[in-house]
């Protein structure tokens, strides 16, 4: 155990892995008397003043070694087998063929497996036999990280403690205070562990600048790697010839930070990289190869939420190589909410003891290799509308949090269910958002679980409401009703049609947001309206006035809309000052002299209408044929309203008579 907020005075002014101040301060640093902890400080900092390596100083320590003949120093040493010969490789001394003790590789296996700290006693012996090339002998090796792990005594410890007292300790071992956080904030940062102790999980979180989001990956354990740019095939997933092994073979996790930076890199790496987040394996030249390497996207939003999702999806911040490609959005795992996390503030972080560090980064490492995606299924069954990548996605998640808050596997019902909604949660959020960006293949997002005891279901939303609202249940003003439509390929566009009046001639003016398409089916039905103005009891009203036209784009898809019904409908409430019905969609179009055009399809545009708060729809009846196709859950929400002609269209859209 170590006391955090030391860790945090050390560290200002010592460029050192987090782990290793740690491994230091709670070597000097483990008492409660001041006075001793400031001794110790003052070793740690005198330690790493006098005997850590810079990377620029590499020379300079193999010259202090020749001069002196032998020097004590910090640096990171890893251990390879050529022939029969171990050779430690001392990364900032700068030196790959060192000779080490056999015994020092049998004791401390974790430098055959990425290297460990240490601090390491050498000395210089010139050897005639290779003529010099490999002078430098370790005589004694003293790790400064953990060496060894026991992870049954890692649950014998949880055993100790009640789960909110585990919960607090995590947190604290991660350097934050939990008593100043609510409970769903600290299962939040939990989630940032998920990549470290889970294989092959793919984790994205959005937010705000400055709320440590890429924290977990960057300092709390020594096998995962941070990317802060583009970067390519051969980095990632090796070369061709499979000589050299890729970044998914040799970390943890690969974190991705600022992910709007990496709108540069090739498709390739896009496309390689899709395929690993399905299965984990990918293919180099004629070779199948595999990783076991998690993933984590890190990036800033730039807008408030609530303006992200009544005008967007929460991919906008995402660079174009990913955000258009929806199958690799659909193998996220877990949508974590960065908007929710709070900026990082003194009060945040905790001056209380926690785990030294390494020490939870080796058991979640080690828990790596075990499975708990089947604990659900213990007390839960999953609903109707997750698929098999939902399944997939979401027990993993669970199984993720299980390990940081049980590993020792003994979980109750009520604390099973708290991760299991949150787990739904974050992968109802990447569907939501798919379902926005227009593909309705993903249009069942309604994710519940079932209790397999009583057969109780419970639905999980998520938070932000995936972009209800936008159809307003209050009465809207005369001349504004909402309006959809449906491209060739099932993307719907959502509107709100404003018309307004002015003194006049009878004159059609449009902004400049209303073109193509939407234009043509615009000024159709201002031509029908103008020439059955009689007809409609309106002859005085449109001869004396003009109409202004803007269509605002709810959904910011720009689908190629045609509107006529709706806009017949907005500019007739306008000339009889009458206002649509509240929560009421319009669609359907219609031609110069009246017929009515159909919609291409119902399915999307109702899931658009229920998703987005609307309660009734205006429908051609041409489109009835089509209502078997809708899904049931839809129809339980919003009531649809047929018309045959025009004349029933705006009497039905205004509630006249």
């Amino acid at each position: 155990m170590v006391r955090k907020d030391l860790v945090r005075k050390v560290k200002v002014g010592a460029n050192v892995p987090v782990f290793v101040l740690e491994y230091l301060l709670g070597k000097y640093c483990a008492s409660s008397d001041e006075m001793a902890i400031q001794m110790g400080l003052q070793v740690v900092n005198d330690t790493l003043a006098d005997n850590y390596i810079r990377p620029d100083e590499s020379t300079k320590a193999q010259s202090k070694v020749k001069e002196n003949g032998r020097h004590t120093f910090i640096d990171k040493v890893k251990v390879r087998l050529v022939d029969s010969q171990y050779w430690a490789e001392v990364t900032n001394f700068g030196h790959t063929y060192v000779h080490i003790p056999d015994r020092y590789v049998r004791d401390f296996d974790r430098l055959l497996t990425g290297g460990i700290w240490a601090q390491v006693d050498m000395r210089f012996e010139y050897d005639e036999d290779t003529k010099g090339k490999n002078p430098f002998w370790i005589d004694k090796l003293t790790p400064i990280q953990l060496a060894s792990f026991d992870l049954e005594e890692f649950r014998r410890l949880r055993a100790e403690f009640s789960t909110d007292e585990w919960l607090d300790l995590i947190m604290r071992s991660m350097g934050y205070e939990p008593t100043v956080m609510e409970r769903r904030v600290k299962l939040l940062f939990l989630c940032r562990l998920i990549p470290l102790c889970e294989r092959n999980y793919n984790l994205v979180e959005l937010g705000p600048r400055g709320t440590g989001k890429s924290y977990a990956v960057q300092e709390l354990s020594p096998y995962a790697a941070l990317l802060t740019g583009p970067t390519t095939v051969a980095n990632l997933f090796g070369h061709m010839n499979g000589k050299q092994k890729g970044m998914l073979m040799i970390w943890d996790v690969v974190g991705f930070d600022e992910v709007a930076d990496l709108q540069k890199m090739p498709k390739e790496v896009i496309t390689t990289l899709k395929t690993f987040c399905e299965s984990g394996q990918f293919q180099r030249g004629q070779e199948a190869m595999a990783g076991y390497a998690s993933i984590a996207m890190f990036g800033n939003t730039q807008q408030p939420i609530d303006v992200m999702v009544q005008t967007g999806h929460l991919f906008a911040p995402m660079p174009d190589v990913i955000r258009d490609d929806m199958a690799f959005i659909d193998r996220l795992h877990f949508y974590l909410p960065g908007w929710e996390v709070p900026k990082m503030r003194n009060e945040h972080f905790t001056d209380h003891y926690g785990f030294v560090i390494d020490y939870l980064a080796e058991a979640l490492r080690e828990l790596r290799k075990h499975n708990f995606t089947e604990i659900i299924d213990h007390y839960f069954s999953l609903g109707a509308h997750l698929n098999a990548r939902d399944r997939k996605a979401v027990r993993r998640t669970v199984s993720g949090l299980v390990k940081i808050l049980h590993p020792h596997g003994q979980v109750s019902q009520e604390d099973l269910a708290e991760l299991l909604e949150l787990a739904l949660e974050g992968r109802r959020r990447v569907k939501e958002q798919l379902k926005k960006m227009g593909s309705f293949e993903y249009y069942q997002t309604s994710f519940s679980y079932l209790v397999n005891d009583t057969g109780e279901e419970t639905f999980v939303g998520v938070p932000e409401q995936g972009g209800r609202g936008l159809i307003s249940a209050d009465p809207l003003p005369p001349g504004t009703v909402y309006a959809a439509a449906v491209s060739g390929d099932g993307t719907v566009g959502l509107y709100r049609v404003e018309v307004t009046l002015s003194s006049g001639t009878g004159k059609l003016k449009l902004a400049g947001g209303v073109s193509g398409a939407m234009k043509e089916s615009v000024s159709r039905a201002f031509s029908y309206l103008s020439a059955n103005k009689t007809a409609f009891g309106v002859p005085r009203e449109l001869d004396t006035s003009d109409f202004h036209v803007e269509v605002i784009d709810l959904l910011g898809n720009k689908v190629e809309a045609e509107i006529g019904v709706a806009f017949f409908v907005a500019a007739y409430s306008a000339l009889r000052k009458s206002p649509s019905q509240p929560a009421l969609l319009v669609l359907g179009d219609l031609s110069i002299q009246g017929n009515i055009k159909p919609v291409r399809s119902l399915t999307e545009p109702l899931q658009v209408a229920m998703d987005n708060g609307g309660k009734r729809a205006l429908i051609p009846i041409e489109n009835k044929r089509q209502f078997l196709d809708v899904n049931p859950d839809v129809l339980e929400q919003v009531d649809p309203v047929f018309f045959g002609d025009m004349r029933q269209a705006a009497f039905k859209a205004l509630g006249l008579t």
